[in-house]
């Protein structure tokens, strides 16, 4: 019970700080990809902090199952370093008791990964899907900036314009393109107005002194036209996209489908609590080290394994998500592969750990 509570207790330190590092970084990754499209005008900047928030609550998925890795391997290599692990060898403390102690600890981070996969992984994507989608239809002068390209809804309209003022909502010697079904347009003006618009999605945009240009179609030439003023009205259009509804479908309507998209994302999900007792139970041996070496000997190495390993994974998903692997073995096969790597790691340390005299 004591060597419980203190394994615990070491565990806890080294998962707290290794967990805040992990979560530092995987929202520093998000910050960089949500503050270039910010800046690039597509997305407004008081949306990014919710985004990155949103973001870094679906990667407790995976940050839960390799912060508690690191933490193990951190606290037993403490424990090496200060030849701790030989005392409590010497008092009957082997492998199955440690072990032991590892998995149970692990149970309730394994909880809270499925949770998070499950339940909350769905839910955050229906929230991001739904505030990207309100970044992508609701346009304003101030998100263009001069010479360079605003690609809004999909691609399906694109801006450029030399000069922006933000007071007066105008625009100077612009570039429009505007794609509506099979029909495209061109529009080059010296000025554009936004106008302001009485339902929500449509673009109310007036242009002065330019023209327009729409492409040859199989039943109509090409035509250009020339105007002195021209208001034009963009529909609302929303975009379709399939991982759309296949992230942010609740993990209750996946199970029965027989559609791979579906059974990669339900696979996916349920890797997650799986993930985190394997890589529990295959930290206990790697963690052996030296005490000349350090608390840190096994760190690079674990950050390798859990690197191939989730790499794997990605594989794994996108062979069962394009149908290169059938449903079973879907993605199981890489657990299975990090399983019997920590049976043969277990197999080969078992002498380190001094057994309980009989």
């Amino acid at each position: 019970m004591i060597y419980k509570r203190y394994l615990a207790s070491e565990i806890l330190r080294s998962g707290a700080g290794v967990f805040c590092l992990v979560v530092i970084i995987f929202a520093c990754d998000c910050a960089v990809k949500y503050l270039s499209e910010s800046v690039a005008g597509s997305l407004p900047p008081a949306m990014v902090g919710y985004l990155i928030f949103l973001r870094v609550t679906i990667g407790l998925e995976v940050i839960l199952p390799v912060a508690f890795f690191l933490a193990v391997i951190i606290a037993l290599g403490r424990l090496y370093k200060d030849s701790e692990m030989t005392a409590f060898g010497a008092c009957g403390v082997g492998m199955v008791n440690t072990l032991r102690i590892i998995i149970f600890l692990s149970l309730p981070v394994a909880v809270l990964s499925a949770v998070t996969s499950l339940s909350v992984r769905p839910m955050a994507w229906t929230e991001i899907y739904r505030v990207m989608d309100e970044a992508q239809h609701q346009f304003d002068i101030s998100r263009l900036y001069p010479s360079t390209f605003l690609k809004m809804r999909s691609g399906k309209l694109v801006l450029f314009a030399d000069e922006v003022y933000k007071v007066g909502n105008t625009a100077q010697n612009v570039f429009v393109h505007i794609a509506e079904g099979e029909n495209r347009r061109v529009i080059r003006a010296q000025e554009m107005m936004q106008g302001a618009s009485t339902q929500a999605g449509i673009l109310n945009l007036t242009f002065k002194n330019g023209t327009i240009y729409e492409p040859p179609s199989k039943e109509e030439p090409a035509k250009v036209t020339r105007f002195n003023q021209v208001q034009y009205t963009v529909p609302s259009q929303i975009p379709e996209n399939p991982h759309y509804r296949r992230k942010a479908t609740p993990t209750g309507q996946l199970l029965g489908s027989e559609r791979p998209h579906d059974i990669a994302e339900l696979q996916w999900r349920l890797s997650a609590p799986l993930s985190t007792l394997l890589l529990a139970l295959l930290a206990v041996p790697l963690s052996k080290s030296s005490p000349r070496k350090g608390k840190f000997a096994r760190i690079g190495l674990a950050i390798t394994i859990f690197a191939v390993y989730f790499q794997l994974f990605t594989i794994a998903r996108t062979w069962v998500d394009r149908t290169y692997m059938p449903s079973f073995p879907g993605i199981w096969w890489v657990p299975t592969l990090l399983f019997l790597l920590a049976l043969v790691v277990l197999w080969r340390t078992d002498e380190i750990f001094c057994r309980r005299p009989k």
